[in-house]
């Protein structure tokens, strides 16, 4: 019989590791698409997660249980995802890794699509980044992006559909 979220936040708290192991990894797809998608790069991304996942061990205690699990372990991993592009801008940029597949193997043309939906992301404005992300990949509602960024849902809206506009023209040439 499997644990419910509850069980397992409650047993990780007091210091089960494999119950904790179990309840991330429960939305480890999620929050890996939104570390990837708000970092840009897979190396980045994978700082994040493991940034994320530490900062959600350590945090246990913290979670008040307002929101779902799922959703307050994707703003930790956008919050981590958005510190590692802070961190990265202070670097040189031959450090940055651009391509997001290079490992990915080119199977057929939807490989091509992934990187230039990808390559556009990484040119739209932190604040539509997010929102788009974790509205899209994480699949959070509006009220739940208007918290975790701090603004009204209708401006949430406005950044999504912005978004979306910018992306739109951002590919139309790719496409």
């Amino acid at each position: 019989m499997q644990s419910t979220d509850t069980e397992l936040l409650e047993r990780a708290r007091t210091g089960d590791q494999n119950a904790f192991a179990e309840l991330v990894g429960r939305y480890r797809g999620r929050t890996w698409a939104v570390c990837l998608r708000i970092a840009g790069n897979q190396h980045d991304a994978e700082d994040a997660l493991q940034n994320a996942l530490t900062a959600a061990w350590q945090n246990l205690d913290k979670f008040r249980g307002d929101a779902k699990f799922s959703t307050w372990i994707h703003r930790i991993a956008a919050n981590a995802a958005l510190a590692v592009i802070r961190k990265r801008r202070d670097m040189p940029d031959e450090n940055i890794d651009t391509d997001l597949a290079s490992s990915a193997p080119r199977i057929d043309e939807r490989v091509v699509v992934v990187e230039a939906v990808q390559d556009a992301l990484t040119k739209l404005p932190e604040a539509f980044r997010e929102a788009i992300v974790l509205r899209e990949y994480a699949e959070l509602t509006y009220s739940d992006i208007a918290a975790h960024q701090g603004v009204p849902v209708q401006t949430v809206k406005s950044r999504i559909n912005r978004a979306r506009t910018q992306l739109r023209e951002i590919l139309e040439p790719v496409m």
